[in-house]
């Protein structure tokens, strides 16, 4: 795998309140993905990007919602989401990471 396309693989951290208490109880971190990434990659890429080591990853597909627009309905695009496990000790500074 190229460290471009790992560079790539992670588009942003996902940050709700369901993923603030995935990670206080269970170590998880949950981050919106490239479509037509899979979960090797998002595997590769965590551990390159933030230096820690991935005990599991979950890829959800997310439909896009129907929405109006003016007259028109349409609907926004699909998205990719990935739920990373860090192994036992592992932690994420989104912070320390952004400056590097």
């Amino acid at each position: 795998m190229s460290r471009e396309r790992l560079m790539s693989v992670l588009v942003a951290p996902h940050v709700t309140e369901k993923t603030s208490l995935m990670l206080q109880d269970r170590n998880q971190y949950a981050f919106r993905v490239r479509r037509d990434a899979t979960r090797g990659e998002v595997r590769q890429a965590v551990e390159l990007m933030f230096a820690v080591k991935v005990a599991r990853v979950n890829v959800v597909n997310e439909p896009g919602k129907t929405r109006k627009f003016g007259r028109t309905s349409g609907r926004t695009q699909d998205w990719k989401k990935a739920y990373v496990r860090l192994a036992e000790g592992q932690s994420i500074d989104y912070e320390a990471a952004s400056k590097a």
